[in-house]
């Protein structure tokens, strides 16, 4: 197995991952981890390089690290590859249920199913349906129609105010003077009696 994935490309992968598999996702996600361990090990064997040896033991503990690097790398692959046969499971399981879902939304619909849609658009239940449009229109109608009765009574209004001034003043004077008398009575204490004395 070779993996060769650089910075770059991992962050391209996320920024683009909007439209993928979730199974696609996760096994991008499991590239980039087991390319970062895989890439963790070979700089311990390249520093193994520069570590110097004075003896013959120390060289067989070099080797034995270097082995040792050696192993972990063709595990971590291996894990990887294993991994690789249930994405793979994954994947065509999430293709079949999207393939299934288009086949669902493609099979031709009962005479019943037409109806029920004919229905529906006709009710206006669905966006679009012949009823919410005239109910659109309605509403429009009904606030011109609102403008134009505020208007005309407001002009009919205006024109015979001033026709109506005396009878208006008229009526404000008949008011005041009603009031005022109430007032006076009620000024008067209860149980008063009023009488005349001449003199």
């Amino acid at each position: 197995m070779n993996i060769s994935w650089d910075q770059t490309s991992g962050i391209l992968r996320r920024m683009n991952t909007a439209g993928m598999l979730k199974s696609t996702q996760d096994r991008l996600e499991r590239q980039e981890e087991t390319q970062k361990q895989v890439d963790f090990f070979e700089k311990q064997k390249e520093n193994l390089k520069n570590v110097a040896c004075g003896s013959v033991e120390e060289i067989a503990e070099k080797l034995k690290m270097f082995q040792s690097y050696e192993d972990q790398i063709a595990s971590v692959k291996a894990a990887y590859n294993q991994e690789q046969m249930f994405h793979i499971l994954d994947e065509s399981t999430e293709r079949g249920e999207q393939i299934a879902e288009a086949v669902e939304k493609m099979e031709p619909k009962t005479s019943e199913e037409r109806m029920e849609e004919m229905a529906e658009e006709a009710l206006g239940i669905e966006d679009g349906g012949e009823l919410e449009e005239a109910m659109e229109e309605l509403g429009e109608v009904v606030e011109e129609l609102t403008e134009e009765l505020v208007e005309e009574t407001t002009e009919e209004l205006t024109e015979a105010l001033p026709e109506n001034a005396d009878e208006v003043a008229q009526a404000a004077g008949t008011a005041e003077a009603v009031q005022k008398e109430a007032a006076n009575v009620a000024e008067i204490p209860e149980g008063y009696i009023p009488f005349d004395v001449r003199l």
